[in-house]
């Protein structure tokens, strides 16, 4: 089920586009306001799947804040411009992922839209998190390198000695490389 921020500046708009969103389904938790202020704090404040702006907002154009969801969050952006300014806005906002799409709204486009846009939000998703595994191995690593570093330096072993030896002691004691290595960087490296 995807959390959906609405930000439009008038009840006309919130309204229409709220049944769109509902008609399109997948989103029962829409949340909507009334302009780019307010839409910022409740970005910075919570998390948001999707994000669609009817621009333009009684305080701004929209774009900067289009933005700002894409380069500061994980949540999609979808932007609703009139047919005239699309080529413009886009030029502006597609290179942050932000997907604009024209007014009047075609039901399809619109649908087809949300469908993207949460494609390439699941898929940032997936690389942020693929990320986060790829930093916690390099930092386990250079973990293990320090450590392996510290019984060359003072227990006297060669280097496959001292991976040997990392390893038995993961293995002992049921323990990740990891939490050897911090053990062994600690007991070494306390009076350095």
């Amino acid at each position: 089920m995807e959390n959906v921020l609405l930000v439009a500046g008038t009840e006309k708009g919130r309204e229409s586009i709220s049944s769109l969103l509902r008609e399109a389904g997948g989103y029962p938790a829409i949340t909507a306001v009334s302009c780019g202020n307010e839409a910022r704090r409740l970005i910075l404040d919570g998390e948001w799947d999707t994000v669609v702006i009817n621009s333009p907002l009684p305080d701004e154009s929209g774009e900067d804040l289009a933005r700002m969801v894409t380069e500061q969050t994980l949540s999609a952006a979808v932007m609703l411009v009139r047919m005239e300014f699309v080529d413009e806005v886009t030029a502006i906002v597609e290179d942050a992922g932000v997907l604009v799409v024209p007014k009047p709204i075609v039901k399809q486009v619109f649908f087809q839209s949300l469908k993207l846009a949460n494609s390439m939000r699941r898929r940032l998703v997936s690389l942020r998190s693929e990320n986060s595994k790829l930093q916690r191995k390099i930092e386990e690593i250079k973990l293990v390198d320090r450590a392996k570093w510290a019984l060359i330096q003072y227990l006297h072993m060669n280097e496959q000695q001292a991976h040997r030896y990392i390893e038995k002691q993961a293995m002992d004691l049921r323990q990740s490389r990891r939490d050897v290595a911090e053990r062994i960087i600690k007991t070494y490296e306390q009076g350095r």
